[in-house]
């Protein structure tokens, strides 16, 4: 069959799902070994039996709800192609909004960054390949995530130390210049847990107590004593939660509190500044 007969029929077998044409092209990409330009440009492409037989597999898996990210094995996030495994959360687009904010507000000079959560590494590997003269360092409770991290680190040569353990328990005396999360923030009764990509991912990774709140107060509470004066906290958190952690950064003794919005328009990550004056 010629690529783009066969292109057209994976769109209509994935016909009804949130996005068939780009879930289509992903995989056969992914089975071809081809960039995505190959597939405009060889449109009478002759794929072999062996192929077809290994996308109708895919998609097969596709349509019963499996994440494409799951079938290939990895997903782009910021300028870096990270493994991903069901040990962890799918990087999404809109935690990019997150690492533009960190960016945005590291001093001029080398600084101290960690990533508390990390999963893939994702935020933690995409400052780092931006700033290659900081220290940065992750933390991450699941032993697999964690083990998954330091396999994305070494893969794209970037010099991130991942530390296995709760938040911020591995990183008794140290300070930082920045503290970053993409904490669980789902409410456990969310009807949404049932929808989607995140019934393929670990509870743990996205269901917090306290209607979702329960890390992020954590967070929030021990991240001081991790600061330096003029650093900054940076959480990701639910489209409904902005008002209610802008008011857990205040309460914790945050200064220029902000929250942002994500690329649909909607309340996603906050961010406040520890008192005092940077230092040079």
């Amino acid at each position: 069959m010629q690529l783009s007969e066969l292109r057209t029929h994976l769109r209509e077998q994935l016909a009804g799902g949130e996005s068939p044409a780009l879930d289509a092209d992903v995989l056969l990409c992914h089975v071809l070994n081809k960039p995505r330009s190959f597939l405009l440009a060889w449109p009478e492409f002759d794929v072999s039996a062996r192929q077809q037989a290994e996308l109708a597999a895919l998609i097969s898996r596709r349509r019963a709800g499996e994440p494409v990210a799951h079938l290939t094995g990895q997903r782009e996030f910021w300028t870096l192609m990270l493994e991903v495994t069901p040990d962890t959360l799918i990087p999404r687009p809109d935690t990019e909004i997150l690492v533009e904010a960190a960016l945005a507000r590291l001093p001029g000079r080398p600084a101290r960054v960690v990533d508390l959560g990390t999963g893939t590494g994702a935020i933690a590997l995409s400052i780092k390949s931006e700033r290659p003269a900081d220290t940065v360092l992750a933390v991450e409770f699941s032993p697999q995530a964690a083990a998954l991290a330091r396999r994305n680190a070494a893969r794209l040569e970037l010099e991130v130390e991942v530390r296995e353990g709760s938040w911020l328990a591995p990183l008794a005396g140290l300070t930082f210049d920045m503290i970053v999360s993409n904490p669980p923030y789902i409410d456990a009764a969310d009807p949404h847990l049932a929808e989607g990509d995140v019934r393929f991912e670990p509870l743990s990774a996205l269901v917090a107590d306290d209607a979702g709140l329960a890390d992020i107060l954590h967070i929030a509470g021990s991240a001081p004593a991790h600061l330096v004066a003029g650093g900054w906290l940076l959480v990701e958190h639910g489209w409904q939660q902005g008002e209610a952690v802008h008011s857990v950064f205040t309460d914790n003794g945050f200064e220029q509190v902000t929250t942002l919005r994500d690329y649909g328009g909607q309340d996603r990550v906050t961010l406040g500044q520890w008192p005092g004056r940077e230092h040079a």
